[in-house]
């Protein structure tokens, strides 16, 4: 059967499971999105800019396992590199579907529009090269083998990819024999390896499981939870890929950061002989500037593509099939660990005094419904928000490890388009708000309904507690912020809400959870010196880290 690449490419990207594609149009790739647009099974998603739509994808595909991005050559793709490097930073699979100039054009080195006027086309590739899994140049004669090759890439290695697709060559029909279909699983043995790690356990006096971000990736929460069930580790989860284990399981201990952890939880890591660092890595913000005080060669990495046990090594080992051969382990922990011990109890007043980051937190730990997404950005919101308590349906989005400041706005857009039955929950303060607020435009137009905390602390709060708390770099142009729905076309369609304090936050709330119809926007004022208990112990680290 003949069929234009696109309308190939659109097909193989559905078949995948992707049902929502976001970008931007250029002129480069606007006969490309004709086949996207004619597509019966897949939407056009269009964003205000690049990088915002970058971030949609990465949000979608947290949620989805899978996205696409489409932007035109140079000036849109380098507008979404800072969000795809995000997304190979956290093993999030999106594709990045670059529109190019025909291959007539290149093939005579012409001086076109979006290219640096040196004759050369491959500039822009070769960045690529650093912050994606795979990259191919899509042709005629290799686009049913190329295609399917990057998406398999993108799905193996929960990593974005880069496909450059000239605009003549998106047009070109070519005879497709065979449709694309997803690659049947193909396990490795990786018996030896678990019987290492069996014979560690079986020494081992204090053992513990720490766990993170690749669980969330590869989406391996069940098996994780069959493996503590079945040897009674007790899991603490990082950071940096909270929602990877089940809060509500007896096994869990809490969030391990550090020097910054609950005093109980952070002397039995501390103290521990054996650390199965599941699906995590051990970065600076997720342990308090590396203030871990166990023993690096008591740990063992048992990561995708990372295992490490002694002087045992492996960069070939794919994540899931080293989760699945841990259950094949015959051991059980004799182990007492502390209790998991939630952070925001409901000890609160609810009056007409000014809000205060504690009370802020303990009042969304009671607002948060057992199926919410909460994404935090990376600022006060995250380093409070990762100590909520979650329960095992709730899903928990933040970058702390690529740390982009302004991603969860658009991330949210996404992660709402990508299950509209789950209300994604925004915590977000107003200088990240600023990068990226035309996605505001964005979910307005898409008739999502997020809803949107924004806290108003009047500066980069985070900055402030690192360095140059009272220095004009960390202070912004203060907005009109409870105006913006209306600017953005939503002044009928978003219920907007002030607070200032606790009483004003529970009853938006209250008005939040009894009409789910409508998009909400929460401006929440907090003075500029208040910061959660965590933020002003990590920031402590951070600056010492910067001397």
């Amino acid at each position: 059967m003949k069929k234009r690449i696109g309308t190939y490419l659109m097909d193989c990207i559905s078949t995948a499971g992707v049902e929502k594609i976001f970008g931007v149009p250029g002129d480069f790739n606007l006969a490309f999105l004709d086949d996207i647009v004619a597509h019966p099974d897949v939407e056009w998603i269009g964003n205000t800019n690049e990088l915002n739509a970058s971030y949609a994808a990465d949000g979608y595909a947290r949620m989805k396992g899978l996205s696409a991005l489409v932007t035109t050559f140079g000036v849109g793709e380098l507008s979404a590199v800072n969000g795809i490097a995000g997304s190979y930073a956290e093993r999030v699979p999106v594709l990045a579907i670059t529109g190019a100039p025909t291959t007539a054009v290149e093939s005579a080195g012409k001086y076109v529009h979006h290219s640096l006027g040196e004759g050369t086309f491959d500039d822009y590739r070769n960045m690529f090269k650093y912050i994606t899994t795979a990259q191919g140049y899509i042709t005629p004669e290799n686009a049913t083998t190329e295609i399917p090759r990057l998406i398999n890439a993108a799905l193996a290695e929960k990593r974005p990819v880069h496909m450059h697709l000239p605009i003549d060559t998106a047009t070109t029909e070519i005879e497709v024999d065979t449709p694309y279909q997803l690659p049947e699983t193909q396990t490795e043995d990786v018996s030896d390896y678990v019987s290492a790690v069996e014979q560690q356990l079986e020494q081992a006096k204090q053992p513990v499981i720490l766990t993170g971000h690749e669980i969330n990736s590869f989406g391996l929460h069940e098996q994780l939870e069959q493996f503590v069930e079945k040897t009674h580790l007790p899991v603490a989860q990082l950071s940096l890929g909270k929602s990877a284990f089940n809060e509500e399981s007896e096994y869990y201990m809490g969030v391990y950061d550090g020097e910054v952890a609950e005093d109980d939880l952070r002397q039995y890591v501390d103290g521990s002989d054996l650390i199965l660092l599941i699906g995590a890595k051990l970065t600076d913000s997720a342990t308090a500037g590396f203030s871990y005080q166990f023993d690096d060669a008591d740990v063992v990495n048992l990561n995708h593509r990372n295992f490490k046990l002694g002087d045992r090594v492996s960069d070939e080992i794919a994540l899931p099939d080293l989760i699945q051969g841990l259950l094949d382990i015959d051991y059980v922990a004799d182990v007492s660990f502390p209790a998991h011990k939630a952070a925001y109890d409901d000890d609160y007043e609810i009056n007409d005094e000014p809000l205060t980051q504690q009370t802020y937190f303990k009042l969304m730990q009671q607002f948060i419904q057992p199926t919410d997404v909460i994404i935090a950005d990376q600022g006060t919101s995250f380093f409070g928000g990762y100590d909520l308590t979650l329960s095992a349906n709730n899903k928990f989005i933040g970058q702390a490890l690529w740390g982009s400041i302004g991603y969860t706005l658009p991330a949210t857009l996404g992660t709402q388009i990508a299950d509209p039955s789950r209300r994604s929950v925004l915590l977000i303060g107003e200088g990240s708000l600023q990068l990226t607020v035309q996605s505001i435009a964005t979910m307005i137009r898409q008739d999502s309904k997020p809803v949107l905390f924004v806290i108003n602390n009047d500066g980069y709060t985070v900055e402030r507690k690192i360095h140059g708390e009272k220095e004009p770099y960390n202070d912004i142009s203060m907005w009109d912020y409870q105006m913006l729905p209306a600017v953005f076309g939503g002044k009928d369609t978003v219920k907007v809400h002030d607070v200032q304090t606790s009483q004003d936050l529970k009853t938006a709330m209250d008005a939040i959870n009894d009409d789910a119809s409508h998009m909400h926007f929460v401006e929440v004022k907090m003075t500029k010196e208040d910061a959660p208990a965590k933020l002003n112990k990590i920031a402590k680290s951070f600056a010492n880290q910067n001397k």
